[in-house]
Protein backbone atom coordinates (compact mmCIF):
# COMPACT_ATOMS: atom_id res chain seq x y z
CA UNK A 1 0.00 0.00 0.00
CA UNK A 2 1.28 3.38 -0.90
CA UNK A 3 2.23 6.32 1.54
CA UNK A 4 -0.78 8.26 -0.13
CA UNK A 5 -3.62 5.64 0.14
CA UNK A 6 -2.54 5.00 3.67
CA UNK A 7 -3.09 8.78 4.35
CA UNK A 8 -6.40 8.20 2.14
CA UNK A 9 -7.60 5.27 4.55
CA UNK A 10 -6.45 6.67 7.50
CA UNK A 11 -8.67 10.02 6.50
CA UNK A 12 -11.68 7.97 5.54
CA UNK A 13 -11.49 6.16 9.37
CA UNK A 14 -11.02 9.45 10.60
CA UNK A 15 -13.83 10.73 9.26
CA UNK A 16 -16.42 7.56 9.88
CA UNK A 17 -15.21 8.28 13.45
CA UNK A 18 -16.07 12.06 13.77
CA UNK A 19 -19.04 10.95 11.92
CA UNK A 20 -20.04 8.42 14.89
CA UNK A 21 -19.34 11.63 17.32
CA UNK A 22 -20.54 10.91 20.54
CA UNK A 23 -24.31 10.08 21.98
CA UNK A 24 -24.84 13.65 21.98
CA UNK A 25 -26.05 13.86 18.18
CA UNK A 26 -29.84 14.82 18.63
CA UNK A 27 -28.35 18.25 19.69
CA UNK A 28 -29.91 17.58 22.93
CA UNK A 29 -28.37 19.29 25.79
CA UNK A 30 -29.88 19.78 28.62
CA UNK A 31 -30.40 22.35 31.07
CA UNK A 32 -31.51 22.64 34.69
CA UNK A 33 -34.73 24.60 33.17
CA UNK A 34 -35.34 21.79 30.43
CA UNK A 35 -35.37 19.31 33.49
CA UNK A 36 -37.16 20.78 36.11
CA UNK A 37 -40.58 20.17 35.94
CA UNK A 38 -43.29 17.15 37.15
CA UNK A 39 -42.73 13.44 36.46
CA UNK A 40 -44.40 9.97 36.94
CA UNK A 41 -43.04 6.73 36.90
CA UNK A 42 -43.48 5.10 33.40
CA UNK A 43 -41.36 1.46 33.99
CA UNK A 44 -40.62 0.58 37.21
CA UNK A 45 -39.31 -3.01 37.42
CA UNK A 46 -37.04 -5.34 39.72
CA UNK A 47 -35.15 -8.33 37.80
CA UNK A 48 -33.27 -10.91 39.21
CA UNK A 49 -31.99 -13.52 37.16
CA UNK A 50 -34.77 -14.09 34.35
CA UNK A 51 -37.34 -13.38 37.01
CA UNK A 52 -39.07 -9.48 36.42
CA UNK A 53 -41.31 -8.00 38.17
CA UNK A 54 -43.45 -4.87 37.23
CA UNK A 55 -43.64 -2.60 39.89
CA UNK A 56 -46.16 -0.41 38.67
CA UNK A 57 -48.11 -3.51 37.79
CA UNK A 58 -48.12 -4.29 41.28
CA UNK A 59 -49.23 -1.41 42.75
CA UNK A 60 -46.19 0.71 42.89
CA UNK A 61 -45.90 4.56 42.09
CA UNK A 62 -43.47 7.11 41.76
CA UNK A 63 -44.48 10.74 41.78
CA UNK A 64 -41.66 13.60 41.70
CA UNK A 65 -41.04 17.02 41.34
CA UNK A 66 -38.05 18.80 40.35
CA UNK A 67 -37.47 22.33 40.59
CA UNK A 68 -35.38 24.91 39.13
CA UNK A 69 -33.71 26.11 41.95
CA UNK A 70 -32.56 22.10 42.54
CA UNK A 71 -35.19 21.09 45.41
CA UNK A 72 -36.79 18.09 45.07
CA UNK A 73 -40.19 16.72 46.18
CA UNK A 74 -42.55 13.90 45.61
CA UNK A 75 -42.89 10.01 46.86
CA UNK A 76 -41.65 6.44 45.93
CA UNK A 77 -44.07 3.53 47.12
CA UNK A 78 -43.82 0.27 46.49
CA UNK A 79 -46.41 -2.36 48.62
CA UNK A 80 -45.38 -5.72 49.65
CA UNK A 81 -44.31 -7.27 46.48
CA UNK A 82 -41.96 -10.47 47.71
CA UNK A 83 -43.22 -12.52 51.05
CA UNK A 84 -41.03 -11.32 54.27
CA UNK A 85 -39.90 -7.65 52.40
CA UNK A 86 -41.50 -4.44 53.52
CA UNK A 87 -43.57 -2.10 52.17
CA UNK A 88 -41.30 1.19 50.78
CA UNK A 89 -42.80 4.72 51.50
CA UNK A 90 -40.11 7.13 50.43
CA UNK A 91 -40.58 11.04 50.69
CA UNK A 92 -38.51 12.53 47.63
CA UNK A 93 -37.93 15.89 49.64
CA UNK A 94 -34.37 17.23 49.16
CA UNK A 95 -32.28 18.48 46.73
CA UNK A 96 -31.68 17.19 42.74
CA UNK A 97 -28.89 18.31 40.40
CA UNK A 98 -28.02 18.13 37.09
CA UNK A 99 -23.89 17.44 35.71
CA UNK A 100 -23.97 16.83 31.66
CA UNK A 101 -26.79 14.61 30.95
CA UNK A 102 -27.00 13.08 34.27
CA UNK A 103 -29.79 14.12 37.10
CA UNK A 104 -28.99 12.99 40.54
CA UNK A 105 -31.44 12.80 43.85
CA UNK A 106 -30.10 13.69 47.13
CA UNK A 107 -33.40 13.08 49.10
CA UNK A 108 -33.12 14.60 52.70
CA UNK A 109 -33.95 10.71 53.97
CA UNK A 110 -32.26 7.94 52.83
CA UNK A 111 -34.01 6.46 49.97
CA UNK A 112 -33.48 3.80 46.86
CA UNK A 113 -32.62 6.46 44.51
CA UNK A 114 -30.17 8.44 46.48
CA UNK A 115 -27.25 5.83 44.63
CA UNK A 116 -29.31 5.65 41.42
CA UNK A 117 -28.11 8.16 38.29
CA UNK A 118 -30.65 9.12 36.13
CA UNK A 119 -29.76 9.46 32.45
CA UNK A 120 -31.55 12.91 31.12
CA UNK A 121 -33.40 12.55 27.22
CA UNK A 122 -35.63 15.09 26.18
CA UNK A 123 -39.12 14.90 29.24
CA UNK A 124 -37.53 11.13 30.14
CA UNK A 125 -35.25 10.33 33.08
CA UNK A 126 -34.08 6.58 32.97
CA UNK A 127 -32.16 5.30 36.23
CA UNK A 128 -30.83 1.80 36.68
CA UNK A 129 -29.04 0.82 39.67
CA UNK A 130 -28.61 -2.41 42.06
CA UNK A 131 -30.86 -3.16 45.26
CA UNK A 132 -30.41 -6.15 46.93
CA UNK A 133 -28.59 -7.95 44.40
CA UNK A 134 -31.41 -7.22 41.58
CA UNK A 135 -31.65 -4.83 38.92
CA UNK A 136 -34.43 -1.76 39.64
CA UNK A 137 -35.15 0.47 36.56
CA UNK A 138 -37.09 2.98 36.91
CA UNK A 139 -38.16 5.47 34.20
CA UNK A 140 -39.76 8.93 34.99
CA UNK A 141 -41.96 10.81 31.99
CA UNK A 142 -42.34 14.42 32.71
CA UNK A 143 -45.80 15.26 33.07
CA UNK A 144 -47.52 17.45 30.53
Amino acid sequence: MTTMTRRGVVLCLALALAACGDDDDDGFSPTVDDVAGSYTASAFTLTSGSNELDLLALGATVTATLDADGTSSGRLQVPVVVEGAPAVDEDLAGTWSLSGTTVTFSPSASSLLSDVDFAVAPNTLTGEGIYQGAILLLVLTKDE
